[in-house]
């Protein structure tokens, strides 16, 4: 594969079903997660639909000529989108995928349960990280358009287009088993950021910031 052909272009609605594909064939820390989850629109469902959705002009796509083969999605203020999801988006999902029983321990949970239980009680950003870094950013590029230049240029891209509108910082979290994808955000110019208790949507995850 000549990973030199990609290009980068804008989100379109047509791209709503590539967005779903990438999200679980990179759901597993960064792998194909298609063994993992009994619903595979699951992922999509909670990591990426929401904001080509909700926030197109800040969503960025990779193609090439096999096809859209990465994505980087991203919100300009996430609080605000929170409860933009809590209002339009997290109701019909609920409705859908009921919120597993108290009883079960956490670490019992399916990984189709745990997102459900997610759907159920999204994370929602403190306050300091809002103040300073209240944008967010997501990406995931499949094998073929990785170690190519392109997650760079992509958040290039995308803080860009967030620094016109305003935003001051741009925040993102990386689970701590992908030391691959934490390097990289190191690597361009982001900050891990120290997080109290309580202040990750998960304790296995690392924040990372950036100044815009």
């Amino acid at each position: 594969m000549d990973r030199t052909g990609a290009r980068i272009r804008p989100y379109r609605p047509r791209d709503l079903d590539a967005l779903y594909r990438i999200c679980l064939l990179t759901g597993d820390d960064g792998q194909d997660a298609s063994s993992l989850y009994k619903d595979p629109r699951l992922p999509g469902h909670f990591f990426a639909a929401p904001y080509g959705l909700f926030e197109p002009t800040l969503a960025f796509v990779a193609e090439d000529t096999a096809g859209v083969g990465g994505y980087i999605l991203g919100t300009l203020d996430t609080r605000a989108f929170e409860e933009r999801l809590e209002r339009t988006w997290w109701p019909h999902l609920r409705a859908h995928y009921p919120d597993p029983p108290a009883s079960v321990p956490g670490k019992q949970l399916t990984p189709d349960q745990q997102l459900a239980h997610m759907i159920h009680h999204p994370w929602r950003i403190p306050d300091g990280l809002a103040a300073r870094y209240p944008s967010q950013l997501h990406i995931d590029l499949l094998p073929r358009l990785q170690a190519s230049g392109l997650g760079r240029q992509m958040t290039t891209t995308l803080t860009a287009a967030l620094r016109a509108q305003g935003s001051p910082g741009v925040h993102l979290h990386v689970p701590r088993g992908n030391q691959h994808a934490a390097g990289f955000y190191r690597h361009i110019g982001f900050t891990e950021l120290l997080a109290a208790p309580g202040e990750l949507p998960a304790p296995h995850l690392l924040l990372f910031g950036m100044d815009l």
